[in-house]
């Protein structure tokens, strides 16, 4: 069941969707969806439903909402389209790592109004995947799950690349790489590797060959069932033994 929420930041007013079991069962269990690149929209919700069935309460926030309202991108054609690209990738280059690590106090509080008051976990999806380990590190006390697929950058040479930060890091980790990626390439994922070893983080990294970059997203080009239903597999497993 998804219900439309503002939630008060520090910066503005962010919309977000919350998303609860169908079945109406009562949890205390939290999930916060870091989006990708095209914003919140049904595909994301899609997810997001099928998460909160296996017994969380999702939010899907808005991470764009500086940058004013927009009209949901097409995954498929809008960074073909030059103005298209042109605008998502201000919007993109607007959405810092900061920012984002910021909003996240106001995430948690909004899950917490829904009802999840215990444990929360953080998935991420392209450039929310650098989002969902970030926020895993500022907020330890009560994210006690992180994921990203076919996240970007995430041990690249910037200053806010998030495996500067695995020794805050308290929750169990689970990155899903696509087989090839130019955005995460292997010597960022040895990095990384290397970097949660040393912070003590329990941690899961693994390849998945043959996929491409968003193969997760059922509105992505690039979608592959029998690989979003490994991804699904994983992360539900990861979840419920973490949260």
């Amino acid at each position: 069941m998804k219900q439309d929420i503002e939630i008060r930041t520090a910066d503005g007013t962010a919309g977000a969707a919350v998303i609860k079991p169908e079945n109406g069962a009562a949890t205390d269990r939290g999930v916060i969806i870091y989006m990708d690149a095209f914003g919140p929209r049904e595909a994301l919700y899609q997810m997001g439903q099928r998460i909160a069935d296996a017994g969380h309460v999702v939010l899907v926030p808005d991470l764009y909402y500086r940058s004013g309202p927009y009209e949901p991108f097409d995954a498929k054609t809008a960074f073909s389209d030059e103005s298209t690209k042109t605008k998502l990738r201000g919007m993109m280059q607007a959405t810092s790592q900061e920012l984002t690590a910021r909003d996240g106090a106001a995430f948690i509080d909004a899950l917490t109004r829904e009802g999840a008051t215990g444990a929360i976990g953080t998935v991420g999806y392209c450039m929310g995947g650098a989002r969902a380990l970030t926020a895993a590190a500022r907020y330890p006390d009560r994210i006690r799950a992180a994921a990203s697929f076919h996240g970007g950058n995430l041990a690249s040479d910037a200053e806010d690349s998030p495996h500067r930060l695995a020794d805050k890091i308290k929750a169990r980790v689970y990155v899903g790489v696509a087989g090839v990626d130019n955005s995460f390439p292997p010597e960022q994922s040895a990095r990384l590797a290397e970097a949660l070893r040393i912070g003590g983080v329990d941690h899961t990294i693994e390849n998945y060959v043959g996929m491409a970059h968003g193969w997760t997203v059922p509105d992505h080009g690039v979608y592959d069932r029998t690989g979003s239903e490994r991804h699904f597999k994983r992360l539900l497993t990861l979840l419920e033994e973490a949260l």
